[in-house]
């Protein structure tokens, strides 16, 4: 499993689409819309645009490295045969997701730093030491669970049809769970649904830290069972292919 994860790790870092996707471009869309912003709060909220859109474009950042690069390698993977030579090895099941997983979690702590940089720098953002460290290590920690959910689409999908399920799911979660607007501007409908979804508990873990508190119960809580249904179900449906095979 760790030569498995080593060699995850190279080629995500060698492919220069996916690292600009996942590394470069959150930290530019930050810029873009939190860029001229001013310092005022957000109406129903303490925090202002800078500091809610650093730990959003974060959390984004870190869903784009870990469910788009799952998702769609783990696809062409099963039509090359890559994963059909996997299966004569003593690797199982858990294994294989737990790889998958570690992998893209790896990959996605730059594009977290890097934003969290790009607000320090550009927008001036103060925080103390403590709230920085936990920040990054919440959304780090979290991405696992979308890590978990690529794995799952990448063996639920085929490789034609893995990209438009995937971008629906990636930009659904996005919106509704409050990573592009600040659920308080948003229709109460939306903040009814988005209080139940892995994307609006993941951005809470942050935006938590950043008004001085621990994360709530809650929203770990809600992480934690998509996390153990993610995991679950692609490991189920790894065995599933193995079968099928």
């Amino acid at each position: 499993m760790t030569t498995l994860i080593k060699l995850e790790i190279v080629r995500a870092l060698r492919n220069k689409k996916f690292l600009f996707f996942s590394v470069v471009y959150p930290p530019l869309l930050y810029l873009l819309i939190a860029g001229g912003a001013d310092r005022k709060p957000i109406p129903g909220m303490t925090l202002d645009m800078g500091l809610y859109y650093m730990v959003s474009m974060a959390a984004f950042g870190a869903m784009t490295a870990v469910l788009l690069g799952n998702s769609e390698r783990i696809a062409k993977e099963r039509e090359k045969g890559w994963v059909r030579q996997l299966r004569l090895t003593a690797l199982p099941g858990r294994g294989y997701v737990a790889a998958k997983m570690a992998a893209a979690g790896t990959v996605s702590l730059p594009s977290i730093l890097l934003v969290m940089i790009v607000a320090a720098v550009v927008k001036g953002v103060r925080l103390d030491a403590w709230q920085w460290i936990a920040i990054a290590a919440c959304t780090w920690l979290g991405s696992f669970v979308f890590a978990a959910l690529g794995v799952a689409i990448g063996y639920l999908a085929t490789g034609d049809a893995v990209r438009p399920i995937t971008m629906l799911i990636y930009f659904g979660l996005a919106f509704l769970g409050g990573l592009w607007m600040p659920m308080t501007l948003l229709p109460q409908w939306v903040q009814n649904i988005a209080e139940w979804l892995p994307t609006h508990a993941y951005a809470a873990l942050g935006t938590a830290v950043e008004v001085g508190s621990a994360p709530h119960l809650k929203d770990i809580t809600i992480l934690a069972g998509y996390l153990l249904v993610f995991a679950a179900g692609a490991a189920w449906l790894y065995r599933k292919d193995t079968r099928k095979a």
